[in-house]
């Protein structure tokens, strides 16, 4: 029975992976739909390569820091699927490789338009490298954090949090975009120039959040109270993101459809 149980929710993690995994997707049109379109090839790049630069890193080292045997309380040790390939939880990968990603993308959207290609590629294989897997471990791995009593149950912490305070002092360190603000210091509105395709992303992202929370679930009411307040939170937050943009494009009187 156990067996059973264990392929059950194998097989559930991976379709939540599928989900969040396809998030990328939304991250990349959200941010280039959003900004210019001479900086579009640049961000779909970006984000490519956030997944392709990430699951190299993750799998030569990130997962051992994140599920390896706990050192200390600070990073875990010892497991590692390139040495152990009959072994490792493949499904246990998958999901973690994809959350590792997602940590990474967040700050793609924060420093969008301002940043060398190359730089942002070093970025990106040194948080899928070191940074998410080590803060990771101490909240899922059993580390200082879970040893206190820690509770994440999705991320908010492990991904949103660190993903959040990144992209902040990658913003902080590049500044604002060149002519986003006048001499005064008024702001100048500096619209996306395809918002149908932002628009997309924000529905795949909605989508996928239902795979990165429901893959958490332990049984049907958690799924269902999951689902629930993802549409409640995606609604407001798209609500207010849409009320924001507009607002933007009405000052630098463009033209849209009311």
């Amino acid at each position: 029975m156990q067996e059973i149980l264990n392929e059950v929710f194998g097989i559930w993690y991976l379709m939540g992976a599928a989900l969040v995994f396809f998030m990328q997707a939304g991250f990349a049109m959200v941010e280039a739909g959003f900004t210019r379109a001479k900086n579009a090839g640049n961000i779909i790049m970006k984000n490519l390569m956030d997944f392709c630069l990430g699951t190299v890193a993750f799998l030569i080292v990130g997962y051992t820091f994140l599920c390896g045997t706990d050192v200390g309380g600070l990073f875990g040790w010892g497991e590692n699927p390139l040495f152990n390939f009959t072994g490792t939880d493949w499904s246990s990968f998958v999901f973690n490789l994809v959350f590792c990603a997602t940590a990474a993308t967040i700050v793609s959207g924060a420093m969008a338009e301002r940043t060398k290609f190359v730089s942002y590629c070093i970025y990106s294989i040194i948080i899928s490298l070191i940074v998410y897997p080590i803060e990771a471990h101490w909240i899922w791995g059993g580390g200082w954090l879970a040893q206190k009593g820690f509770h994440d149950f999705a991320g908010s912490c492990a991904i949103h949090m660190v993903g959040g305070i990144t992209a902040l002092i990658g913003a902080k360190i590049l500044g604002p975009r060149i002519g986003k603000f006048n001499k005064d210091g008024s702001p100048n509105g500096i619209p996306g120039h395809n918002i149908t395709i932002g628009a997309l992303g924000c529905f795949i992202l909605w989508f996928g959040w239902y795979g990165f929370n429901g893959a958490a679930a332990k049984n049907g009411l958690q799924l269902a109270t999951n689902f629930f307040y993802n549409d409640c939170r995606s609604s407001t937050c798209d609500l207010y993101c849409y009320v924001s943009y507009m607002d933007k494009i009405w000052k630098t009187r463009c033209c849209y459809d009311a």
